[in-house]
């Protein structure tokens, strides 16, 4: 064989995809389905990790994994799930809310799919039953969808004065009928007037934080969404700017300066959707693994975001909050 051949060879095999230069070497493919963005999804990723770590699998040394992002336009979402189906993955772990997971579904009924989805997976056509998923899908219900009526509550509490609360929505949601509804009816029990504002787009963010000035709202509920997860850093200095006292559904939010959150620990969902990948990888089938259903729930307070917005946080929901940021 002559040189020049050899390193064609040689480059040619080193430009194959991940998935077929594992298979090739034995190495089982797990395919990462996600609605969000690399960037906004590194802890998550983190914790997905750890979780195939506890299985004994480690990227790089004897699992592969091919990561496909929708980067928050949740109509890729199809096509990256097909191209993971022809790259013959060994499991699919469909992340980044429901919308993920039903790619992952529409796309093949013989692959195992571990999603993670903040509604009913009954109710959505995922599984048959919480116990016995039946076909190749099971995974972990995050309630995060459910949520917003408890969010709602305790902005209420925190600031029981405002004549007004915007809400942020986004239309392309799956499960946006159902989270205007549950607002609305929470709303009507608490008798708080709401006004929600739909959002889709950085420039549809930026416009809907002016709508909620306009209209002088006195505190924001963002609805759960794995889209505005993409745009956390722009959503809370728009709540800054415009001074307005915000719940939101993720830790990482307070975190990063809004003002309180509310919801499932996320980072725990993804680790058990990486041990339930890492159980399919050693033989378990998706039937005989039962859907999890998140128990752990955080709440998170910023004083320094409260101080800055001239709050005083009530003593009871300080007392009551898993972590306070000071």
């Amino acid at each position: 064989m002559r040189r020049r051949e050899f390193i064609t060879i040689l480059g040619g095999a080193a430009a194959l995809p991940i998935s077929v230069r594992a298979q090739q070497a034995g190495t089982p493919v797990v395919g990462f389905l996600s609605s969000r963005t690399a960037s906004d999804a590194t802890s998550a990723v983190a914790a997905f990790h750890r979780g195939l770590n506890e299985m004994g699998y480690f990227e790089g040394q004897n699992v592969a994994i091919e990561y496909r992002w929708a980067e928050g336009q949740y109509d890729r979402l199809p096509a990256l799930a097909a191209d993971l189906v022809r790259r013959q993955v060994a499991v699919i772990a469909a992340t980044g809310g429901t919308i993920s997971s039903r790619a992952a579904k529409a796309a093949t009924s013989t692959i195992p799919i571990i999603f993670g989805t903040g509604e009913d997976p009954v109710k959505l056509g995922l599984v048959a039953t919480l116990s016995r998923p039946g076909g190749n899908v099971t995974g972990v219900h995050t309630f995060i969808g459910q949520m917003e009526a408890k969010r709602l509550g305790l902005l209420h509490e925190l600031i029981p004065t405002a004549a007004l609360v915007g809400v942020l929505l986004n239309p392309k949601s799956s499960s946006f009928a159902t989270l205007s509804n549950d607002i609305r009816d929470a709303a009507r029990n608490l008798g708080q007037e709401v006004n929600v504002v739909n959002a889709s787009s950085e420039g549809d963010i930026r416009a809907a934080f002016a709508t909620f000035a306009r209209l002088r709202a006195a505190a924001l509920l963002v609805a759960a969404d794995p889209f505005f997860n993409t745009q956390l850093d722009q959503i809370v200095a728009l709540a800054a700017q415009y001074a307005i006292p915000a719940i939101y559904e993720l830790r990482e939010f307070a975190v990063a300066g809004g003002l309180i959150s509310y919801g499932t620990s996320l980072l725990e969902a993804y680790r058990q959707i990486g041990l339930y990948t890492g159980r399919i990888l050693k033989g378990d089938k998706p039937i005989d693994l039962p859907v999890v259903q998140s128990t752990k729930f955080e709440l998170v307070i910023n004083l320094k975001t409260a101080k800055a917005l001239g709050l005083e946080v009530p003593p009871g929901l300080s007392a009551r909050a898993d972590e306070v940021i000071e």
